[in-house]
């Protein structure tokens, strides 16, 4: 027997062929393939992924590694020989087969040293693929993008990826069932997306139109489930802040799926604190079971007893689950990557609904690989893409009036003018201070307001207005200086304290965290000068249920404080916008034309010209480059809530799933080389490997967070 997997167990070892494993693995990437005609291709890639095992050296290492016989096992490479034997049978299929092939282990590897590879590497004697004879044609997605010529480039490193990623997973997953066939039963199994329906429909029946905004949110509802049915494509739904979309776009995209045959619904967000909020929610409707949330701080590997823990954790590896509540950094940088950790999901992606909230929030430095990811998915593997904000940027071409950002061919509105939502869900007047404040003074407006939200774009901004506000009432800071279940626990308390009429004072500063997603209802909104989207964003948390004949906002600047970068572009895009109605599609139109007349590059890190020539094509390069936050910097574990006492359990008991989970709920991110001096300090502690505590209590207040003066206080949060 040529083995491929030794297992040990209670008689002994068991041992996997590697006949078995590769048919095993060929048929899995066959399925996963099939939905966009490649599936005799992955069958192929399957087959021949473990051809070099047979040789004997690789026999003799495998043997001394599971411990069979005696001796060190050495080092032996495999994958190369099944890409030279794809190259050598297939070589009008080259380089697609044999690059996921050669690199199934490693990784996809740059063309430069992919090549090096090829040529440097020989077939072993004795090895061939004589013993099946497959005939492979070109699928009609292979000609068609040959067809396209180099307006299609931009499809061909993707669809590499996603071969690539069909042969990954199912090389996991097969190997998963031999050796740990107690995880592999816990994957699959999930509700069906027609059952997922029936729950959304109940509890959308439980809704009532009892007031003005809520007639206007089934109507909206309406509408667009009416045109749920339809082919796969670009969609957006321009709602209003206070429309209801969460629910209306879940609604939409379950029936656009189930419609088109599409497996699952990913749902990506730009803001963890909307992400916790809309996967309760959809947690709430169709169960933990069907509901897969996927966002850490923290990056280590689990040890997992508890079989819901596992399950949870085992989702997060290729996301085989019907509903992906998700990051906008998770779903792009995987959709850029190269690892295999990363791609396995990847043929997941493909063949479903793609909902991406507050579409406005895309980075411009990225904007065009981003575009050019989502066409790529649309016209290759069947994925639908929805876009959802109150404010819609510009994407599609007819409607982009510069140069420098090749658009989307067509983006369908669900929401048509004859609604007038703008007009009708328009609760808010906003006015713009043409003096700016001083902080002594901007606190001083704030003071004469009983209940009022001001929205500010640095974290020092945040607290030196806060600071300076009367003790009386309810006073609430919130930014990204307190962690997670400290933000959520104050917004919590805003919520309670705006629902309870005895009452009377209620006064929050807050960054940008705040802006979208967050369900508050303010009679008054201070917004400080920024993009136009971000202020409408902050009108939207004013007079949000429509209570008050109209709500006031008012946009201020900072006496002695200038905008850098891009908050400075957003600001004059704002200043530059023609019309008088803030509030209208036209005037967004305008802001984001205006907005990307001043970016210098929507691809800054040159993604495409490393990915524009299907046969040097720079993985790996890439991957590195596509990095939309570049400094992540370290999670740090604060004091607040009961994070003492899960700390004293990661100590005792070491990590697991749920356990980091929850720990990352009392984290704060820390730049890099300020967590450096800080370390340095002695106030940081490293409780095990990679996981950091803040250990002296005094440097975190319940109020205002961390509260060391660092340069990181000075963090915009617009980008």
């Amino acid at each position: 027997m040529i083995i491929s997997h030794i297992r040990k167990n209670a008689n002994g070892f068991e041992m996997q062929s590697n006949k078995d494993h590769s048919k095993g693995v060929a048929s899995l990437a066959e399925q996963f393939a099939k939905s966009f005609g490649f599936g005799k291709w992955a069958w192929v890639m399957g087959m021949l992924h473990d051809k070099g095992k047979e040789q004997d050296a690789f026999q003799t290492h495998i043997k001394r590694s599971a411990g069979v016989e005696d001796g060190e096992p050495g080092k032996v490479e495999h994958a190369y020989v099944g890409a030279l034997l794809a190259k050598k049978q297939y070589p009008d299929m080259f380089p697609f087969l044999s690059w996921a092939i050669m690199c199934h282990h490693t990784g996809l590897y740059d063309y430069t040293y992919f090549e090096k590879k090829m040529k440097e590497m020989q077939i072993p004697k004795g090895i061939s693929c004589s013993e099946f004879n497959s005939v492979l044609t070109f699928p009609s997605l292979y000609q068609k993008l040959l067809d396209g010529g180099k307006k299609d480039f931009y499809c061909w490193n993707h669809l590499q990826r996603v071969l690539f990623s069909c042969l990954v997973d199912a090389d996991y997953l097969d190997t998963e069932t031999f050796m740990k066939p107690e995880s592999s039963r816990l994957r699959g199994s999930h509700t069906p997306l027609k059952d997922l329906l029936s729950l959304l429909k109940k509890k959308l029946s439980s809704f009532h139109s009892d007031t003005p905004v809520n007639v206007i949110r089934k109507e909206i509802l309406d509408q667009c489930v009416g045109e749920s049915e339809c082919e796969k494509g670009f969609y957006s739904m321009t709602v209003p802040t206070g429309g209801g979309k969460t629910l209306t776009s879940i609604a939409w995209a379950l029936r656009h799926a189930i419609h088109n045959g599409q497996q699952r619904i990913i749902v990506a967000i730009p803001y963890t604190s909307i992400i916790v909020q809309t996967a309760q929610t959809f947690r709430d409707i169709f169960g933990d079971e069907n509901v897969l949330e996927h966002h850490s701080n923290v990056d280590i590997k689990f040890d997992e007893s508890d079989e819901k823990n596992q399950k949870l954790k085992l989702a997060t590896e290729n996301w085989d689950y019907p509903i992906i509540v998700t990051t906008n950094v998770q779903l792009f940088e995987s959709l850029y990557s190269n690892r295999t950790s990363h791609c396995r999901k990847l043929h997941n992606i493909c063949n479903s609904v793609i909902i991406l909230d507050e579409v406005q929030t895309l980075q411009t430095d990225f904007l065009q690989p981003i575009i050019d990811v989502l066409k790529a998915y649309n016209k290759c593997f069947n994925t639908s893409i929805l876009f959802t904000t109150a404010s819609m940027p510009v994407l599609s071409k007819d409607a982009i009036r510069i140069n420098g950002l090749d658009g989307i061919d067509s983006i369908h509105e669900l929401i048509p003018e004859k609604m007038n939502l703008q007009r009708r869900l328009k609760r808010v007047d906003i006015e713009f201070d043409q003096s700016s404040c001083g902080y002594d003074e901007i606190a001083d407006r704030l003071s004469r307001e009983k209940r009022v939200l001001c929205i500010v774009n640095t974290r020092r901004d945040a607290r030196e207005i806060f600071t300076r506000l009367p003790e009386e009432g309810v006073k609430i800071h919130l930014s990204r200086m307190m962690c997670p279940a400290h933000v959520m626990a104050e917004i919590d308390k805003i919520k309670k304290a705006l629902k309870n009429d005895k009452c009377d004072i209620i006064r929050v500063v807050s960054t940008q965290l705040i802006e979208a997603g967050v369900d508050i209802d303010f009679p008054c909104v201070y917004r400080q000068m920024a993009g136009l989207d971000s202020i409408l964003q902050a009108a939207g948390r004013c007079n949000r249920e429509g209570k008050l004949s109209k709500g006031m906002t008012h946009v201020f600047k900072i006496k002695g404080r200038k905008d850098y970068g891009f908050v400075c572009q957003t600001r004059q895009a704002t200043e530059n916008v023609i019309t008088n109605d803030y509030q209208s599609t036209k005037a967004m139109s305008d802001y984001f034309n205006q907005l990307y007349s001043r970016v210098v590059t929507f691809d800054k890190k040159r993604i495409g010209e490393e990915l524009n020539n299907p046969r040097e094509m720079m993985f790996e390069t890439t991957s590195d480059l596509f990095q939309l936050i570049e400094d992540n910097g370290v999670s740090v574990i604060v004091n607040y809530g009961n994070a003492l006492q899960l700390i004293a359990k990661l100590k005792e008991e070491g990590p697991s799933y749920l356990l980091m989970k929850k720990l990352n709920q009392y984290t704060v991110n820390v730049r890099e080389k300020d967590f450096k001096e800080i370390f340095a300090e002695g106030s940081i502690k490293e409780i095990i490997e990679g996981v950091f505590y803040l250990n002296n209590p005094s440097q975190y207040k319940d109020d205002i967070g961390i509260t060391m003066e660092n340069t990181w206080l000075e963090e915009t949060l617009i980008k």
